[in-house]
C-alpha cells in the first residue's frame, strides 16, 4: 500500500475536515414550509444554523447537534417591532410579551422619548442579559428636556440647540439608529419645524432615520404630513410615520386621501415608511386630554393654573371645544389603563371613572375627573378612536409594517392596551388567516425584511445564509390573541419556537431561561 507523504496527508486532514464542517451545524430545522421574509412564496424546506447565524436553507446534507422538527408549521425570521417603548427592558429582561409573539428584535426610543444616554443604556442590557435583540432611536424630547431646564414654550437659544446637536450626536455615535419626535407630547409639541430639521441633520449625517409621532392625526393630519415631509426633504433623511392612523371620527373615511399624500411624497423622491398596529384604539396617557399649554413647566405649574378660576374655565373650554370637533359627544371613548393613585379606575372608562368618584357622569363630571386624574400624578389611558375600515387600507399598504407601540409588560399589572401580547397574533389570524387583507408571506414580510431595510438593521430580517439566526415557528392556523381590552394579560397562541441568534428562547411552547439578546446598534454597519 503506497504512503501519503505529510504533505497530502495534511490536505487530505484539510479536505475532511472542511466537508465534516459542511455537514456540522448546531441545530437544523427540518420539515418546515419556509416563509423567507422577502415577500417571496413559501417553499418547503429545512434551516440549519451554525452559532448566531443561518448556515443553509432548502435542501442540504448533514445533521444538527440538536433538530427541530417543525412538522409543516412556518418558520420565518424573527419579527422586528420598530416602535416599542421599552426604556425599562433591562429591568424587566425576559421580555416575555414580545417573545411569546415572535418579536426577537424591538426598536425603542419612539414617540421623542428615550434614554438620554445610548451607551450606557446598551452596557445594560448587555448586564441584564436580555431575551431578545434591541435597538433604540434617540427622542427629541428627551433631549428639549435636558438641555432647556422646564422652560419649553418657546425656542431654544442658539446655544440650547448647539447642545441638543451635541446630544444626538452622542448617541448617534453610541449606536442609536436615529431621531424620534412626539410633536403631541411635551416638550416637543413647542417645537418649531426648523429646530427638529437642525437636529435630524445630526442623525441623517450617521446614516439614522427621522422617526415621528406627529403632531396631528385626526382633522389636521395633511398639515403633520406636511411638517414630516418637509423635515424628511430639508434634513435629507428617510421619515417613519409612526403608527399611521385617522384618529378621530371626524377624520375616519380619508385614508384614500393620506395614502395618496404619501404616494406622491415617496414620487417626489422622498423615502417615506409608516408603522402600524392591528387595533383601533390607541394608548397614551390621559393628560394628553388636557392641552399642552396648560401642562408646560410640569406638575407644580398645572396646579396653580388649575386652582386659578380663569384659567380652569379656559382649560375645560377646551376640551369641550376638542370633543365637539371630535365629533365624540364624551369621554366614552377614553379608558384608564393604569392609574397607580386609585387602581380602582383601572379598566374604567371617563364616564364610569367619573360615576365612582363624583357619583355622576355628565360631560362637567367627566372633564372635572381628567383633571383631577392629572392632579394626582397622571395615567395611561386606552383610546378607542379608529376605524376598521382605514385601519385595513393602511395595512394593505406596500410600506406599512407591523409594530406595537407597546413596551415591555408585567404580567397581570393594570388594564394595558392589548397590543403590547397581541399585536403580531392578531395580523396574523384576523387579517392574513380570517379576512385575507395580506397574504401570509406579505405580513411576514412587513414584520420582518421591511422593517430591518428601513431601520438598517444589517443582516437581519430575512432567512439568508450569513443572517442572523433569530427564526419564529408556528402555526397559521393555530395563531390567536387572546389578550383584550377587558382582559388583556394573555399571551400569544401558536408560536411553538423562538430562537434569538440562534438560541431558542421559546421551545416546544415552553420559555427557557436563555436570554441571547444583545444591542443592536447602526454602528454595527
Amino acid at each position: 500500500m503506497p504512503r501519503l507523504t505529510s504533505t497530502a496527508l495534511a490536505l487530505l486532514v484539510v479536505g475532511l475536515a472542511a466537508t465534516l464542517g459542511a455537514q456540522d451545524f448546531d441545530l437544523v430545522i427540518r420539515h418546515a414550509r419556509i416563509v423567507d421574509g422577502s415577500g417571496a412564496p413559501a417553499i418547503s424546506g429545512d434551516l440549519a444554523m451554525r452559532g448566531d447565524r443561518l448556515a443553509a436553507i432548502g435542501k442540504f446534507a448533514g445533521r444538527g447537534r440538536t433538530e427541530i422538527d417543525a412538522a409543516g408549521r412556518v418558520v420565518a425570521p424573527g419579527f422586528i417591532d420598530v416602535h416599542t417603548h421599552s426604556e425599562d427592558v433591562a429591568e424587566l429582561p425576559v421580555a416575555e410579551n414580545f417573545i411569546r409573539m415572535g418579536v426577537t428584535t424591538i426598536v425603542t426610543g419612539n414617540c421623542g422619548s428615550s434614554k438620554l444616554e445610548v451607551g450606557e443604556f446598551f452596557n445594560a442590557i448587555v448586564q441584564a442579559k436580555v431575551a431578545l435583540n434591541v435597538a433604540t432611536l434617540v427622542g427629541h424630547n428627551t433631549v428639549r428636556g435636558q438641555v432647556m431646564g422646564g422652560s419649553f414654550a418657546r425656542p431654544p437659544t442658539a446655544v440650547e440647540l448647539e447642545k441638543m446637536r451635541a446630544l444626538v450626536e452622542q448617541a448617534m455615535k453610541d449606536g442609536a439608529v436615529g431621531l424620534s419626535t412626539g410633536l403631541i407630547y411635551l416638550p416637543g409639541t413647542f417645537a418649531k419645524t426648523d429646530e427638529i430639521v437642525a437636529l435630524a441633520k445630526v442623525a441623517a449625517a450617521h446614516g439614522g432615520i427621522y422617526a415621528s409621532h406627529m403632531r396631528n392625526e385626526g382633522a389636521g393630519i395633511l398639515k403633520a404630513l406636511d411638517e414630516l415631509t418637509t423635515i424628511a426633504r430639508e434634513a435629507r433623511i428617510p421619515a417613519e410615520v409612526s403608527h399611521l392612523k385617522l384618529s378621530s371620527p371626524a377624520a375616519w373615511g380619508r385614508a384614500d386621501e393620506i395614502i395618496a399624500y404619501l404616494d406622491r411624497a415617496r414620487a417626489a423622491g422622498l423615502t417615506i415608511t409608516h408603522d402600524q398596529y392591528a387595533y383601533t384604539a390607541s394608548s397614551t396617557g390621559i393628560g394628553t386630554l388636557i392641552a399642552a399649554e396648560f401642562r408646560e413647566g410640569g406638575r407644580k405649574q398645572y396646579l396653580a393654573r388649575l386652582a386659578d378660576p380663569a384659567t380652569k374655565a379656559r382649560m375645560i373650554a377646551e376640551m369641550k371645544d376638542s370633543i365637539a370637533k371630535g365629533q365624540r359627544g364624551d369621554f366614552t371613548y377614553a379608558v384608564v389603563a393604569s392609574f397607580k393613585t386609585d387602581p380602582r379606575l383601572n379598566g374604567k372608562t371617563i364616564p364610569e371613572a367619573a360615576q365612582l368618584l363624583r357619583g355622576a357622569a355628565t360631560l362637567d363630571d367627566q372633564i372635572e375627573t381628567i383633571l383631577d386624574i392629572e392632579a394626582r400624578g397622571g395615567a395611561s389611558g386606552v383610546f378607542h378612536g379608529m376605524s376598521e375600515p382605514d385601519l385595513v387600507k393602511f395595512l394593505a399598504q406596500r410600506f406599512t409594517m407591523i409594530a406595537s407601540d407597546a413596551g415591555v409588560r408585567k404580567f397581570g399589572e393594570a388594564v394595558p392596551h392589548p397590543r403590547g401580547y397581541g399585536n403580531n397574533a392578531r395580523v396574523l389570524s384576523r387579517y392574513v388567516r380570517e379576512l385575507k387583507v395580506l397574504s401570509l408571506e406579505d405580513a411576514v414580510r412587513k414584520m420582518t425584511s421591511l422593517p430591518a431595510q428601513t431601520f438598517r438593521l444589517k443582516n437581519r430580517g430575512e432567512l439568508k445564509p450569513g443572517f442572523v439566526a433569530d427564526v419564529v415557528i408556528f402555526d397559521p392556523a393555530m395563531i390567536s390573541d387572546p389578550s383584550t381590552f377587558v382582559d388583556p394579560h394573555h399571551y400569544a397562541v401558536g408560536f411553538s419556537d423562538v430562537l434569538v441568534n440562534g438560541v431558542p428562547v421559546i421551545r416546544g411552547g415552553q420559555l427557557t431561561d436563555a436570554r441571547p439578546g444583545r444591542p443592536v446598534k447602526l454602528a454595527d454597519l
